[in-house]
């Protein structure tokens, strides 16, 4: 790998979710590697100091703070903005929201589209938003955020599963519509990441407990997963399409 390749200068990405977790340590790694940024999420405060730590490595970066959920009012944005930068050349699907464990008798339908309404439905309608443009300008790089429960499944979060299932299939459809448009449309699929969140639902007893059922021994720290992010934005991955890149420490070897 080099710098060039590596290097998303001049590119502009959308990430969704941005504002903390994961989502700002995509913004921030794609930031420092060149791309001029447009962040998403529904805590603006939040999104607002990921943004700030963007700029500081010289990005152009804009703040779009709304409710994904609301479609009509979530595409109106994404045009404005992609209007105001001139493109989208990159769209990271990152949003969603904490998979709670219930099981299917629990799953009422206000939990069932609290999850598949942000995951799924927004997914889907972001990336309908910015297509055209991509399929105009003949490049472009979709990426949708998975879990390693849409291979493993899950106790007690079929609902969540379902979801992470779902950004998955999109990944491969889009991948094999737009290919003659030479977009490319990938998914990752990260194991348990050691985010504050999962820190603090999880617990440290459980954390070292579960650390000894991963191959290597430890969760993912949240720079490798954008790693991977990065990697399918950047012009290495110019021929990977309709791929799933599952970052899990062996955890997909073994079963969760």
């Amino acid at each position: 790998m080099t710098r060039e390749t590596l290097s998303l200068g001049g590119r502009i990405a959308m990430i969704t979710g941005a504002a903390r977790g994961m989502g700002r340590e995509h913004a921030l790694l794609m930031a420092e590697r060149g791309a001029d940024l447009i962040l998403n999420d529904l805590d603006a405060e939040a999104l607002n100091g990921t943004a700030e730590e963007c700029r500081s490595f010289g990005r152009t970066v804009t703040e779009m703070a709304c409710d994904n959920t609301d479609i009509p009012n979530y595409i109106r944005l994404i045009g404005e903005h992609e209007a105001q930068h001139g493109r989208v050349d990159i769209l990271v699907n990152n949003a969603g929201i904490q998979g709670n464990k219930y099981i299917v008798e629990e799953i009422d339908e206000e939990i069932w589209e609290a999850m598949t309404f942000i995951k799924m439905k927004a997914t889907f309608f972001a990336a309908r938003a910015v297509i055209p443009g991509m399929k105009k300008r003949k490049y472009g790089k979709l990426i949708n955020v998975s879990s390693i429960f849409a291979m493993e499944g899950s106790f007690s979060m079929s609902h969540y599963t379902g979801a992470a299932s779902g950004v998955l299939g999109y990944a491969k459809g889009w991948a094999r519509e737009l290919a003659p448009w030479n977009i490319c449309a990938n998914a990752v699929a990260p194991g348990t990441v050691a985010t504050d969140l999962t820190i603090n639902s999880m617990g440290w007893d459980v954390i070292d407990e579960f650390e000894k059922s991963v191959p290597m021994g430890r969760l993912a720290d949240k720079r490798e997963i954008a790693y991977a992010v990065a990697w399918l934005a950047s012009p290495e991955s110019d021929f990977v399409t309709g791929q799933l890149i599952s970052p899990t420490g062996g955890q997909t070897i073994v079963g969760i």
